[in-house]
């Protein structure tokens, strides 16, 4: 169901899926790519229902954005990141501190999951947002094109400052994040003793886990990320 919620003093919107359980149940933060709250995000939050947990599926672009057609990447690129990341990171606190006070998770622990842009946006939220129990971060970049005031930090100088626990998920081909960028944040956790894990799957690229690319998805690595992600939850989140 569509839901509303504040964020400041706008009011955004996501897709809340609920499981089919009696009682509270812990709860999941979705972010979505560049390409806006789509089915295949309305997909993940049924699939996280469907193993337990409240999801709320957020729609970042609820005041009207557009990032473009794939026609004209260059300007979606600018698009993405022309977003104010204080901005977006505001709505994700939201997100989660509505979700929390839904009846359906009643102060459940909340964990994180995003993909692609969205997964950059978990990278920063685990860093900078309150009450996460655990985030999942599916091809997120991890640095910035460039930093300005609408994107004061990359992710992998964020994660330094790390609040819970954290799996990335990457491919090996993937042509928008550098194995040095992911073999740096491999390199950093160790050194921080971070609570940081990363899995990079062979023959894998951007939007390996998007069924709805099929140039892209890559179904055992999407299997075994998922594998991982349910874990992660299932650990962090749930009461026992």
């Amino acid at each position: 169901m569509r839901v509303e919620l504040a964020s400041g003093r706008d009011t955004i919107a996501g897709e809340l899926v609920l499981p089919e359980t009696s009682g509270p149940s812990p709860g999941v933060v979705i972010i979505h790519d560049v390409w806006g709250l789509s089915d295949v995000y309305r997909g993940v939050a049924k699939r996280l229902a469907n193993a337990g947990f409240a999801a709320l599926a957020l729609d970042l672009y609820a005041r009207g954005e557009s990032p473009g057609t794939p026609a004209d990447m260059p300007a979606v690129m600018r698009f993405m990141h022309a977003l104010p990341d204080g901005r977006v990171l505001a709505d994700i606190q939201a997100a989660i501190d509505f979700l929390r006070a839904r009846p359906e998770v009643a102060g459940r622990r909340v964990g994180l999951t995003g993909f692609c842009m969205g997964g950059k946006y978990a990278f920063l939220a685990a860093s900078h947002c309150r009450d996460l129990a655990a985030v999942v971060a599916w091809y997120g970049m991890l640095r910035a094109p460039s930093l300005d005031a609408q994107n004061p930090e990359h992710a992998l100088d964020a994660l330094a400052r790390v609040r819970c626990p954290v799996l990335g998920l990457f491919g090996a081909e993937d042509a928008l994040i550098p194995q040095s960028d992911v073999e740096e944040l491999r390199r950093r956790a160790s050194e921080w003793r971070a609570p940081i894990e990363i899995a990079v799957y062979p023959g894998a690229g951007h939007a390996f886990a998007n069924e709805s690319r099929p140039e892209a998805y890559r179904e055992a690595a999407a299997s075994d990320g998922w594998r991982r992600a349910l874990e992660l939850f299932a650990k962090h989140l749930v009461p026992r």
